[in-house]
Parts: C-alpha cells; structure tokens; sequence
C-alpha cells in the first residue's frame, strides 16, 4: 500500500494520500500530510471549486500533484476508486451523503482497499440537526463558546480569520485523526472512518478553560479574566504610531521586569490587586501611547518582561527570530510559512509549488499504475484553463 520511501522528504514519505479537492480545512490538512512527506494526489473537478484561490498562489496545494476526474462523468467514480486501492489514507470535505451519491463513499472504498483511512472534514459532522446546513468557519466556532471569548465586552465578538476552527479545531485535529487511524490500520490490516467536525474540535480546544470554569477560575463573559484581556498585563496596546505591543506579563518575575522597563514600579503591588486593575491598564495604556512601536521593541528587547511587536504578515518573516530559524520560506516567488514541525532525522522541505488542477495526470497514472487515469485526459484538458495546466516548475 505504500510508494518507495524518498530519502529527504519527511517522516510520511512512502504514505499514499487521495485529497477530494475542496476548500479551507480540507485541503490544509492535505498539505500538512504533503508537508510530512506523504505523495498526496488531490483529485481535481473540471472548473475548479468556488471560492478558491487561483491555483498558482494556492500555497495550501504545495507539495501535492494534480489528477482531473469529473466525479459526474460514467467512468469518473471507477477512476478515484482505481487510486483508492492504492492509497492509505483518503480526504474528503464534502457535506454528509454527498461522497455517497458520487460513489466514493466509505463503503465502495472500503471494498476496494479494508486498510483504508477515509478522513472526512465537516464543519458540523457527519450527524445531528445541523449536519446537512451549509456553514463556514465563524458559525462553526459561534456555536461551540470559543468566538464568544474573544473582544471587548462592548464591542460584538471580532470574526479572528479563520484560523480557531477551520485550522486549528478542523484541520489539525484530521490530521491527528487519520494518522492514529493510520496506526492503526497498519497494525491490525483493518482501515475505519474518521469524523473529523470543526465543531467538535474547537470545542476541544477549549478543554483548559472548561476546567476553570468549573473551578470557578473562569467568568462566562469575556475581557473578565486572566486569558481573555480582561487582566491588564496580558492583552495589547496601542503605540504612538499606531501599532500595538502584546504583553504577555503573568508570572510575578516576569511582571516585576515588565513594570520596571515600562517605568511603572509604582504598580508592583498591583498585580493581584483586581480593584487596581482599572487603573493599571490605564498607564499601561498612556505609557505604550508614549513612543513608537519600535522604540518600545527597543526597550524590551532581551528582556523576560514578555513583551513583543505585533507584527503585519508582511513584516513577520523580516523579524530576526524568525528569519534565524527559516519559520518562513521562499518558494517560487512566494513567502509563506514553512513545514512544522521540524524533525531531527527526516527533515522536511517546500519541494513543490501549488499543485496546479491535472498537471500531474500522467505521472501519477504512471507511478500509482493507475493507467484509467490518462484516459480521455485530452477532454478534460479542453473543459479546463490553460492557464490552469501549465506547471510553473
């Protein structure tokens, strides 16, 4: 069930991946096992998927290749079934009972290949009365009390990008799903489904909080605790020039040095004191208002007071820290984040670009055995933008 392993490309390499392609957390979770090492083949429909990127910034499709099935077409269901039966491990985002209709649904699958891992990524999950309601990330985490954690308690709960549910409580918590039950599958030769719901995982996420607020170390509401900005030495200040600072002062050392640098030892006494918290936020605030961002990065600058820049996207590869350690990479005139985690023995790398829609046909019909893929390849070519096919590399 597995490719011969590729010395250099990460701890998954020799791992069969087939990505249904999708949007948002699908395809993330695909990338990070591509990342890893894992040949991932992410099955195209001619047309492309709505809201998707265009394809040659698709930075979530690196190290992936590109097959084109018209799931609709007669033969297009016996085609991906045909990689199937050579992959470990199958990813889909569609809504509940759709993968069924289009005939690569768990059951069809599993007949062809018991060892398989099918992951399958939902906002909602495969079950319960939300199940087959369209939604997108910030419903998702509305619905779970993380987003309503987030903000000031005048201001509506901010929409955070989506990173707290597609990524953080979907992707990752696939990626963790599938490999466990890749573990598995190879142990015991029997594959299952993995019911990965961003709802299930962000509320996951918030476990810890879960625990204090039945401690009682957690109000129901938020900027009213030590995590969530309601405590003056952990939130974000504005800066003369209008940017902000991030102090992260919890521990009484951290937050002695933090008042010392700040010119604040007047409020030593005032870390435990909640009836001083008003008025330490408040010269927090004038004292960070007082110079520019990048004096006050100069001050606390190999200091453990835990204080740092807020920095744009822009702006953080260029940080010194990060640009040490290559957090961020350049591949093919774009920057973007690089694989994490690092791992001593099989290092990981950027080896490809955003994996353009049927640009590897061929050479994955070639590689898989999976001759039925090449064929009428020329049909589909023509339903699909040239500037679609074309491989930068």
């Amino acid at each position: 069930m597995t490719a011969a392993t590729t010395p250099g490309h990460g701890p998954l390499s020799g791992v069969r991946v087939v990505e249904l392609a999708g949007i948002g957390p699908g395809p993330f979770a695909a990338m990070l096992l591509a990342d890893l090492g894992a040949d991932v083949v992410r099955v195209d429909r001619p047309g492309g998927v709505a809201l998707g990127v265009d394809p040659e910034y698709d930075v979530t499709n690196r190290n992936k290749r590109s097959v084109l099935v018209d799931l609709k077409a007669p033969d297009g269901p016996a085609r991906v079934l045909d990689l199937v039966e050579r992959a470990d491990i199958l990813i889909e985002g569609n809504r509940p009972g759709v993968a069924e209709r289009l005939g690569v649904g768990p059951e069809p699958c599993h007949a062809r290949n018991p060892r398989l891992v099918y992951g399958r990524m939902t906002g909602w999950g495969q079950d319960g009365p939300l199940a087959q309601r369209a939604g997108h990330d910030i419903a998702y985490i509305a619905l779970t009390g993380t987003l309503g954690m987030i903000g000031s308690p005048d201001q509506p709960p901010p929409a955070p990008a989506n990173l707290l549910g597609d990524y953080a409580g979907g992707s990752l918590y696939l990626v963790v799903g599938v490999l466990a039950a890749l573990h598995h599958a190879r142990a015991g030769g029997t594959g299952q489904v993995v019911d990965a719901a961003i709802v299930d995982g962000t509320a996951h996420l918030s476990a810890m909080i879960h625990g204090m607020l039945a401690a009682g170390g957690w109000q129901d509401r938020r900027a009213a605790n030590l995590l969530d900005g309601g405590c003056p030495y952990y939130g974000t200040y504005e800066t003369a020039d209008g940017k902000h600072m991030a102090v992260g002062a919890l521990e009484p050392r951290f937050y002695g040095e933090f008042v010392d640098l700040l010119g604040l030892a007047d409020f030593a006494d005032a870390r435990r004191d909640w009836a001083r918290w008003g008025e330490l936020r408040e010269a927090v605030a004038a004292r960070f208002r007082s110079r520019t961002r990048d004096e006050w990065t100069d001050v606390f600058a190999g200091t453990d007071a835990c204080v740092a820049p807020v920095l744009s996207l822009r702006e953080a590869p260029h940080h010194p820290h990060l640009a040490a350690r290559g957090t961020f990479t350049e591949h093919g005139g774009i920057t973007q984040p690089a694989p994490a985690p690092r791992f001593s023995a099989t290092p990981t790398s950027v080896r490809g670009g955003p994996a353009l829609p049927g640009a590897d046909t061929s050479d994955v019909a070639r590689d898989w055995d999976v001759p039925r893929l090449v064929d009428d390849v020329e049909d589909a070519d023509r339903e699909t933008p040239r500037r679609v096919l074309e491989n930068p590399q």
